[in-house]
């Protein structure tokens, strides 16, 4: 009989699931107690020590590991991010129960250093690591960070050979199974998991274009700055820019541009209606590195999507994107599609439906353990 357990270890806590990594953590965990398995879910956190009714009801058991911020950790070869992701604890719990184990992200295998696990051990890479630092690295502006970004990149450019040692990977982008496919063949590409079971109706046109994002990120605060600059040349169509975080600093730079306007994102819910009133939803990141998922919610829930390639690879989402690489092309585009109706909702309901439907990706991962 096969053994429906399974050891989730999860960079951060997964609830409530409100940005990009653990939105797939917290869907795919869903999905797989949906389908049956048995969940013991570890979880390292920094802020978020809070164990919510809603995670309760997907799991078994779930085990929480205050993250070690130790600076010595920074002289390490090992990167940063996996050095502070280990605590005994999570050894011995691990041993209390005979499953495999599924990392989720490079940064949760420091245990792998610690000890020699005789449980089959699988791996979702949620980013090249490598990549995504040195990308964090040219867009940062902060000398000091962006030193640390740049040593971290190199570091998992060699930790990274890791990767041969796991039972099977399953990669979140072309990209990255592209990489991967250089250290192991043991490797399956699967799309991102984000709970969305319908394409949202709406009617032909929003009222704005729209961007949002975590903008104390460095590659999404040079993206708002990309695209308040693009705005600023077409003074007649209204641009928002929502986030959490970063007010002051777009304030500061749309003072003579009263078509661009900042919104608090106050939390789920109002994203979602952000995002049914904008026409066109303009996205773009400067590093490639994983699948952005803002492209996927915006698919999902709004209207036209334009983008630039470094948001996501797979050819059958990129079809149901408009395309951009420059700002002259930002801006053709953006004057192409204000005065056109949006009509391939049910088009996109085919598509997504197919290539991102989270039970049969999850059966995938599942199929191979």
């Amino acid at each position: 009989m096969q053994n429906k357990s399974i050891h989730i270890i999860s960079f951060d806590n997964p609830f409530p699931p409100d940005y990009g990594g653990v939105i797939d953590v917290f869907y795919k965990i869903k999905t797989f107690h949906d389908l049956g398995y048995t969940i013991y879910l570890h979880c390292f956190y920094e802020h978020r020590n809070q164990v919510s009714d809603a995670l309760k009801a997907i799991t078994q058991t779930v085990y929480l590991y205050k993250k070690n911020r130790n600076l010595f950790f920074f002289l390490s070869v090992i990167p940063f991010g996996i050095k502070s992701r280990f605590h005994e604890d999570l050894v011995k719990n691990i041993e209390k129960i005979n499953a495999p184990v599924f990392f989720e992200g490079l940064q949760t295998t420091m245990l792998m250093q610690k000890v020699v696990l005789q449980n089959k051990k699988y791996l979702r890479l949620h980013n090249l690591e490598s990549n995504f630092y040195e990308g964090m690295s040219s867009s940062e502006s902060n000398w000091f960070k962006k030193f640390m970004y740049y040593f971290e990149s190199k570091k998992y450019n060699t930790y990274q050979k890791i990767l041969n040692q796991f039972d099977h990977v399953f990669a979140l982008s072309h990209f990255e199974y592209n990489t991967v496919k250089t250290f192991t063949n043991k490797v399956t590409y699967v799309p991102v998991f984000h709970g969305n079971y319908k394409v949202t109706t709406l009617s032909g046109f929003g009222n704005y274009a729209f961007y949002h994002g975590d903008l104390r990120l460095p590659d999404n605060k040079k993206a708002a700055q990309f695209l308040m600059d693009v705005f600023k040349e077409i003074p007649e169509y209204k641009l928002i820019v929502a986030s959490s975080n970063g007010k002051e600093w777009v304030e500061n730079q749309i003072k003579s541009f009263p078509n661009i306007e900042f919104i608090c994102i106050e939390n789920d819910t109002h994203l979602d209606t952000l995002l049914a009133k904008a026409h066109i939803n303009v996205m773009l990141s400067f590093q490639q590195s994983g699948t952005k998922l803002k492209v996927i919610n915006s698919l999902f829930k709004s209207r036209f999507c334009l983008i630039n390639y470094n948001m996501i690879d797979d050819e059958r989402i990129l079809q149901l994107c408009e395309i951009a690489t420059s700002k002259e092309e930002f801006i053709s585009k953006i004057e192409e599609l204000k005065n056109k109706p949006f009509l391939d909702a049910e088009n996109r309901e085919e598509v997504l439906l197919n290539v991102l439907d989270d039970t049969k990706n999850a059966k995938i991962i599942l199929e191979l353990f």
